[in-house]
């Protein structure tokens, strides 16, 4: 089986890199700057790849066909009404959302029947879920991501391809200080098993890593 994984440099996309390769399966990790960690990895490299620019050439840089696409790359920003910044906003919406759906557009060409894509979103992109207001951006970006994400299900579903549609949990990783309450590596092991469980069956379901669907 070949994955593709985007922000596979460090955090989530770094345990699921190792994860996947220490099963024995071809792994690409597409990123913007290799590091000793990634390099040390039995894997492809596709480094300089920044999700927010063309990514048009994406196709003929990833040796295909891919099995599963695992749209990681992501941008937390904390933003504020009493201290907005339009350009953080901007910013995550650009990678979050936009970034997202224009890798999974180019890698199109490399998934065939029965591939899947996984989105790894938040449920901080849940209107129903948002009890605690703020991070505009964030919110903003994976909400957009979640809508992308379900018609995206609808569209590939002829082609014979699963999307997912997960939240990782509270993950001990850079992007929060640190301040999860499960580890990169418990929440890779997580998303994998229910990247497994997606079928055409349930594809666009809105998932916590732990399997409970999510409200949007």
């Amino acid at each position: 089986m070949h994955v593709v994984i985007t922000g596979a440099s460090r955090g989530i996309g770094l345990a699921l890199a190792s994860q996947y390769a220490q099963a024995g399966h071809q792994v690409t990790a597409l990123v913007r700057q290799s590091n000793p960690s990634l390099e040390a990895l039995a894997i492809n490299l596709v480094d300089g790849v920044d999700v927010t620019g063309d990514c048009a050439d994406l196709a003929g840089r990833v040796r295909g066909p891919v099995d599963v696409l695992i749209n990681n790359a992501g941008l937390l920003e904390s933003d504020r009404l009493d201290a907005l910044s339009w350009s953080s906003i901007e910013r995550q919406l650009a990678v979050n959302a936009i970034g997202t759906l224009k890798v999974t557009h180019a890698l199109l060409p490399l998934l065939g029947q029965g591939a899947k894509v996984a989105m790894i979103t938040s449920r901080m992109g849940s209107v129903a879920d948002n009890g605690s207001g703020a991070y505009y951006g964030y919110r903003m970006s994976k909400a957009a991501l979640n809508s992308a994400s379900k018609s995206l299900a609808i569209d590939l579903a002829p082609r014979g391809i699963a999307v997912a549609v997960l939240h990782p949990g509270f993950v001990q990783t850079e992007m929060v200080n640190y301040a999860g309450d499960i580890s990169a590596d418990e929440a890779a092991s997580r998303l994998r098993a229910r990247i497994e469980e997606t079928t055409l069956a349930n594809t666009g379901e809105f998932r916590h890593s732990n399997g409970e669907p999510l409200p949007w």
